[in-house]
Formats: C-alpha cells, sequence, structure tokens
C-alpha cells in the first residue's frame, strides 16, 4: 500500500523513533515498504534488472530514505535485491543460464527433507505441515499467487523443520527464496489457477510423512519438483510471438 508524499524529513527526523507526516514508527515504515517492494518484486511487476531509485521511493512512501534503506537491504538479504559499486540498487536478475543448479537444488532438498521428515516427525510436526497445507489450498482456491507463493515456502519449511536438521532447513530456505520467482511464473503459466491435482500433491507428501514411509515420501518430492521443472521449462519454451501484419 503507497502512502502519499509529505514533507522532506531532516537528518534528526531520520533518527528519530518516528518517520514521515503520518508519525509511524519507523520499524512500522520499514515494513511497510519491505512488503510492498517484495509483492512488487515477486509479482514481476518490478522486473529483474530494473533500477531502485531511493528518492523516488521516499517520496511515494512519504517518509525518509532510512527506512527506505532498511527495508532494501532486507530485501538484499533475500537476493531479491542487488546494491551496484556506485551504492544504487536495482532489481535482482534471475540466472536462467544456471537455472539447472537451481533445479538439481530444488530436487535434491525436497528428496531429502520428505525423507527426513519422514523417518522424524512428530505429532506437533505433523499438525504444523497440515496447518500450512490448509492455507495453501486456500490460496489456491483464491487464485492468489502471492499467497501460494509464500503458503507454498511455509509448507515445505514446515516439513524441513520436522526433518530435524537445522543446517538442511537453512538451506533449503535459501533455496525456495531464491525461487520465488521462478515459482510465480510457474503459477502464470496456469493463469494462477493451479490444477487441483498439485495440491494432492502436498497431501500424498503429508499422508507419506505420517505413515513414515520414507522411500515413497522421497519418491513423491521427486515426482513433485520433475512436474514444477517441467512446467517452468514448457513457460520458457512457449512461442509467444504476435503475428503483426504489415
Amino acid at each position: 500500500m503507497s502512502h502519499p508524499p509529505s514533507a522532506p524529513v531532516s537528518d534528526a527526523g531520520e533518527a528519530s523513533a518516528t518517520d514521515g507526516a503520518l508519525g509511524r514508527k519507523r520499524g512500522s515504515g520499514v515494513r511497510v515498504v519491505y512488503d510492498t517492494l517484495r509483492d512488487e518484486i515477486l509479482d514481476l511487476v518490478l522486473p529483474p534488472g530494473s533500477p531502485i531509485d531511493e528518492v523516488q521511493l521516499a517520496e511515494r512512501f512519504g517518509m525518509s530514505r532510512t527506512p527506505i534503506r532498511e527495508a532494501l537491504v532486507r530485501l538484499a538479504g533475500e537476493g531479491l535485491v542487488e546494491t551496484l559499486p556506485n551504492r544504487a540498487s536495482m532489481v535482482a536478475n534471475i540466472d536462467f543460464l544456471n537455472l539447472h543448479h537451481f533445479f538439481d537444488a530444488i530436487t535434491l532438498m525436497y528428496r531429502l527433507t520428505n525423507r527426513l521428515a519422514a523417518q522424524n516427525r512428530t505429532a506437533g510436526d505433523l499438525a504444523a505441515i497440515r496447518a500450512c497445507q490448509s492455507d495453501f489450498a486456500a490460496a489456491v482456491a483464491a487464485q492468489d499467487a502471492l499467497a501460494m507463493i509464500a503458503t507454498n515456502r511455509a509448507f515445505h519449511a514446515a516439513i524441513a523443520n520436522a526433518a530435524g536438521n537445522p543446517y538442511y532447513t537453512g538451506l533449503f530456505l535459501r533455496v525456495l527464496d531464491e525461487g520465488r520467482r521462478l515459482l510465480r511464473l510457474y503459477y502464470q503459466s496456469y493463469d494462477d489457477r493451479l490444477p487441483q491435482r498439485y495440491v494432492d500433491e502436498h497431501q500424498a507428501i503429508i499422508a507419506a510423512i505420517d505413515a513414515r514411509d520414507v522411500e515413497a515420501a522421497d519418491r513423491l518430492g521427486r515426482g513433485h519438483a520433475d512436474q514444477i521443472v517441467r512446467q517452468i521449462q514448457h513457460f520458457f519454451a512457449t512461442d509467444r510471438r504476435i503475428d503483426i501484419p504489415l
């Protein structure tokens, strides 16, 4: 949500506990900027490689540049923003040339965390996984792509937590975060109407983890990754040229 521009804020005002004409607490302002820019980057409203102007953002949100910079630091930490040598910022590019490395990593992490979750899960873990799946199913039903991205991440993060190895969890979250814009393209390839069978894939994974069926959990993780990879590859290969009469 954007806010109307406010009068410039002095350096002293930047250091104060509040920011902007609305008297918003600075931490709150950082969150507003972070949430808005994150959603616009993930939804590809801000395309990869597009410049980010701190002055324009300060005018847009009606606050000083301090919370803008703090929000950009957070986004950079998630791989969504890059800071250039001249201290300017831009939306991070997607490394299409090395997608095969990403596909290898996401497939491995789906399989590994599914296997370990089937071995180590507790009743509490299952409850958390099922709650995330309920949220994901609701996002799919609402055709809300950004909510699908967030709830899908939460679902697989809950499985990683059930796996019981914090090193694997940290690695998997990094891979999931770096793949969020690819997942946006994945949903876009279905016009944000994700087929029910892919919601059911999550349910099958939960059933395998519940039954402690390690091999089934592994197989389902591999199949889940494979269909996402195939769909993204198909999306990139589709001919979208428009026949313009001359």
